[in-house]
């Protein structure tokens, strides 16, 4: 498995990020039974950054949270049956890992929202990262039916990994 952290926030998070990050690629991957060695790019920013990518890929002109850009097409999430059929798609000629995409994330806003929701920033950005590797995996949230099976999934990658509330 290849996990690309770069760090282009000025602000630096006061704890083993890259170990978290790492962690939770894994268990996410574990947890959604993903049958290949895989790859995924994660770039961690402020607000600003995250703001125009925001604007320029969404249309939304406001900072978030996080985003995902995900590589795979899923007619189901967690689907990963298609992807050979595409492997020139789908898998990075040099590794031969599967290309899941890229996560954004603000540390602006994992340090604003851990002391909103009252919890630590490490958590926080586990909580994100989670969130985001769902996203990679085909799930989304525009309905309520999807958001509560996308919370439950998050929360048991976390508990799996001792990050609980």
């Amino acid at each position: 498995m290849t996990v690309s952290i770069e760090y282009e926030a000025e602000r630096k998070l006061s704890l083993p990020y890259e170990e978290i990050i790492e962690e939770i690629v894994l268990e996410s991957l574990d947890y959604e039974k993903c049958p290949y060695e895989a790859e995924v790019n994660v770039i961690l920013t402020d607000n600003e950054a995250i703001r125009e990518i925001n604007r320029e890929h969404r249309g939304i002109d406001a900072p978030t949270d996080v985003l995902s850009f995900p590589m795979v097409d899923y007619e189901r999430p967690s689907d990963f049956d298609h992807v050979e059929n595409a492997a020139e798609d789908y898998f990075n000629p040099e590794t031969g890992e599967l290309m899941l995409g890229d996560i954004v994330i603000s540390v602006d806003k994992v340090t604003e929202q851990a002391e909103k929701y009252g919890h630590s920033e490490r958590r926080e950005l586990a909580f994100l990262v989670a969130h985001s590797m769902l996203h990679l995996c085909g799930y989304d949230h525009m309905e309520d039916g999807e958001r509560l099976v996308m919370e439950e999934k998050q929360e048991e990658i976390l508990k799996r990994k001792g990050y609980e509330r």
